[in-house]
């Protein structure tokens, strides 16, 4: 059993400010029964699943129960029992003296069939245990899938962000996973705003596996700071089973990595720490065959709708340069608080663009908190050969991709179902060479000016 201490000095300016006396809501209130079940991948998603939970203190030994789904209610007679890794977290030094320590459980199953159905369920052996909950793993071939992202929720997660993503669920059911870009919620250690983000979610996060993507409000303190004193959120890695890359330094480890889902290849890369270290991680991963499709995420826009950007040239410089040199298919992104997809084309060897696509850059936000578009600040782009494309403010949106053998889909939806914006792209796999259509122009842009007043007071 692993003990978390949090330490004032890491906490200062997040919950110290933010919490006070709390009035919790009984979502809130740890207890023996499992509340915060997330379901990610640690490992081959063809073949084994992570879940991590929260339970009161007086749950000392915690377990998982799987077993393939079927029909017949009688499956939970083949399920096998897990016993799961549980570490303290001592809350009770920062908040006040009547919170008590939490636990968090976590199991990895391994061994998994590939594209089987499989229910699960965890608590403490005996009386409390969760429902079974269902997932299915990926197909060890190459094969079409969809896919969820979303950009910053932040803000006031549990009364505005839950719409989002459960029309995410009703617009995509059976997509494979959801893509959180980072921002998850406002201040790194406030315990009542992962709360609110896990009853946003509630058993979404437990059924569709979860990638989550670390942001700059994961760390304290958000601004001002320093990257070297920035520290990053006391329970990220307790609330997140994520792979683990031992030739990364433990500050980068479950921040950044890889994992290869039906042919396509996934990079979650770390915006808000060191680069250097990064940029090999991620030739590295590109360097590796066996992707038709590679997909690359971080929070810190690498063209910044809104100006805002988080990166020393030379680093943003290194990435884009290997996003070029590999032909990587899609970046996505958050932080700006707006919407824009752009593009950049393949160039020919003299080093002008080519009639061929190359990259779809993307920026989006699920959440209330709302920035405009900066047009002038874009034009700064142009040298690059970017191209933006598609814009949209003061609207919280979801993205909903599907990837096929030589297609990939892009679509985006606001917070009501309704499409937004849409691109297809055709690659042909011997050659690299991609073309790209665009699919929006029948539908209206939204903007600051032609949507409800905007008010940076209601968050």
């Amino acid at each position: 059993m692993k003990i978390l201490f949090i330490s004032a000095a890491l906490l200062a300016g997040s919950i110290l400010a933010h919490e006070g006396v709390h009035a919790m809501r009984h979502w809130e209130i740890p207890s023996p029964d499992p509340d915060r079940v997330f379901l990610t991948f640690s490992g081959d998603p063809a073949t084994s699943r992570a879940v991590t939970w929260r339970t009161d203190q007086t749950v000392r030994k915690a377990y998982a129960e799987i077993a393939p789904a079927w029909g017949e209610p009688g499956f939970i007679h083949k399920a096998m029992r897990i016993e799961a890794e549980t570490e303290v977290v001592e809350l009770s030094r920062i908040i006040n003296k009547d919170r008590d320590p939490v636990h968090y459980h976590s199991v990895v199953f391994q061994n998994l069939e590939p594209e089987t159905l499989y229910a699960y369920r965890v608590g403490d052996g005996k009386d409390r245990w969760s429902e079974w909950i269902q997932f299915k793993t990926a197909s060890d071939r190459e094969k079409n899938f969809r896919f969820v992202y979303f950009g910053d929720a932040q803000n006031d997660v549990f009364s505005r962000w839950s719409r989002v993503i459960r029309m995410a669920h009703q617009t995509a059911p059976n997509a494979a996973f959801a893509l959180h870009a980072g921002d998850l919620i406002n201040h790194a250690n406030a315990d009542p705003e992962w709360a609110g983000w896990f009853k946003a979610g509630s058993y979404l996060h437990a059924q569709w596996t979860g990638v989550p993507v670390i942001g700059n409000h994961e760390y304290s303190p958000v601004g001002g700071a320093s990257r070297a004193n920035k520290t990053m959120s006391a329970l990220w890695r307790p609330q997140f089973t994520l792979p683990v890359d031992e030739s990364l330094p433990d500050s980068l480890k479950e921040t950044v990595y890889s994992f290869d889902y039906q042919g396509a290849r996934f990079i979650i890369l770390n915006s808000c720490s060191e680069n250097t270290v990064q940029t090999r991680f991620l030739e590295k991963e590109l360097k590796k065959p066996g992707a038709r499709w590679k997909i690359v995420s971080f929070h810190h826009p690498v063209f910044a709708p809104g100006g805002r950007t988080n990166y020393k040239p030379e680093d943003r410089e290194a990435w884009l340069d290997l996003f070029a040199e590999y032909n990587v298919d899609l970046v996505l992104q958050g932080h700006d608080h707006s919407y824009l997809r752009g593009q950049v084309p393949a160039l020919e060897k003299n080093g002008q663009p080519s009639n061929n696509f190359q990259t779809l850059y993307v920026v989006s936000v699920s959440g209330p908190k709302q920035y405009p578009t900066n047009k002038d600040f874009l034009k700064q782009y142009e040298p690059e050969h970017y191209k933006p494309v598609r814009r949209g403010e003061n609207s919280q949106f979801f993205q909903v991709i599907e990837v096929d053998i030589d297609e990939l889909i892009y679509e985006a939806y606001t917070a009501t179902g309704e499409l937004y914006d849409r691109a297809v792209i055709r690659k042909n796999h011997e050659n690299g060479k991609k073309e790209i259509r665009q699919d929006f122009e029948d539908i209206e842009s939204r903007t600051m000016q032609n949507t409800i007043e905007y008010s940076k007071k209601d968050l």
